[in-house]
């Protein structure tokens, strides 16, 4: 096998395929990356067993054959090159050389026949969905990340469905960590999908998604044989569904006589890292008080000490004091858009939620703390 590529290409691909190829498995050759070259051009296949990535691209081929090459050195290889040409060339024994002429690289490579199959799903039912609005969907729903030591499909994953009670169409995100919850929707135009939703994505398969989807153009999403498929002009990422249920959270959507809070979001935002300085493993915890025309934060650490702000609001009903976590806050904050964000709070021990103030497309609801 021989081709050469021009360097900008490859590093580009190296450089997004690198969270699944850094990702332990139990399989060695998963840090590879693995190459064909064809009379048309290249495939280059990526997988950490659970996420599937596959790309055709141009390159000139002199020679066809097949590699696996560890892909981390492959890219600091190429990140590094000092030409825009690159020659990859398998010599002899699985040896792979890299070079111009002037400089050479020469890598072992691992058996191809190793590397594990990826799913080829075929006649996939696709619906097409604007490339950055599926990037905000998925950004405002991995904020809140799944844990390793945890086996609950629904705290690993985000749940995705077709939501038409409403009578409007659309598709909805929705995730959680027992702590709090994100929902995200898109209006969409079609009678129907064409797919049935209601499934369970890995938070950490729809991590890599996000490295491959730009600010311009749509991408096409689908559902077949229990996979999630993205595929973007020549590129697919397939990523295996999760198996179990998602908890109903309606419920908990309710906005029955909660207080309407508005405030500035960058207002808001900083005056909640201020708060932040002095938390600690063991003291996560801010205070939050509603009352006589302010909003009060405090925070108190006995390891540390203390620290407190206010700012003006119009708020002339009963106080409402409750614990928070500050960084659930200021996550959410971060990918909310609008100027002003609003927070729907009822009392102390009940959630509140935090939409922006025209945007309501994004919704964040956030538990209290014991005090």
């Amino acid at each position: 096998m021989k081709f050469t590529m021009h360097k900008n290409e490859i590093r580009n691909i190296l450089a997004r395929v690198q969270g699944l190829t850094g990702r332990k498995t139990n399989l060695a050759i998963t840090e590879n990356i693995l190459i064909q070259a064809q009379d048309s051009g290249i495939r280059m296949v990526a997988t950490d067993l659970e996420t599937g990535f596959e790309g055709a691209y141009a390159a000139t081929v002199e020679s066809g054959g097949t590699i696996a090459i560890n892909a981390k050195k492959l890219f600091e290889i190429v990140r590094d090159f000092p030409t825009e040409e690159i020659l990859i060339d398998e010599v002899e024994n699985r040896w792979i050389q890299i070079g111009n002429g002037k400089i050479e690289y020469h890598i072992v490579g691992m058996n191809p026949e190793d590397f594990p199959e990826t799913p080829h799903l075929e006649d996939v039912p696709f619906f097409e969905i604007d490339a950055a609005s599926f990037r905000r969907m998925i950004e405002k729903t991995v904020i809140i990340a799944g844990t390793g030591d945890d086996r609950r499909p629904h705290i690993n994953g985000v749940f995705f469905e077709d939501d038409t009670e409403s009578g409007s169409r659309r598709v909805k995100m929705v995730t959680t960590d027992g702590s709090r919850l994100s929902v995200v929707e898109y209006p969409y135009d079609e009678s129907e999908l064409p797919f049935e939703a209601g499934v369970l994505i890995p938070k950490k398969g729809l991590q890599e998604v996000l490295k491959f989807l730009g600010p311009e153009g749509t991408v096409k999403i689908g559902i077949k044989e229990s996979h999630f498929v993205v595929k973007r002009e020549e590129e697919t990422i397939t990523i295996r569904l999760l198996e179990g249920e998602f908890p109903r959270y309606q419920d908990i959507l309710v906005r029955d006589a909660s207080h309407r809070i508005t405030l500035n979001r960058q207002q808001f935002l900083m005056m909640l890292k201020r708060m932040s300085i002095l938390s600690s493993e063991n003291y996560k915890g801010v205070i939050f008080n509603f009352g006589d025309n302010t909003f009060l934060v405090r925070a108190t650490n006995p390891d540390l000490g203390e620290s407190r702000e206010e700012m003006a609001i119009p708020f002339e009903e009963e106080t409402i004091e409750a614990a928070f976590n500050p960084r659930y806050f200021i996550e959410t904050l971060g990918v909310i858009e609008d100027e002003n964000v609003v927070l729907n709070i009822i009392n102390g021990e009940r959630p509140c939620m935090v939409e922006g103030e025209n945007d309501t497309s994004y919704l964040s609801v956030i538990m209290p703390m014991k005090i």
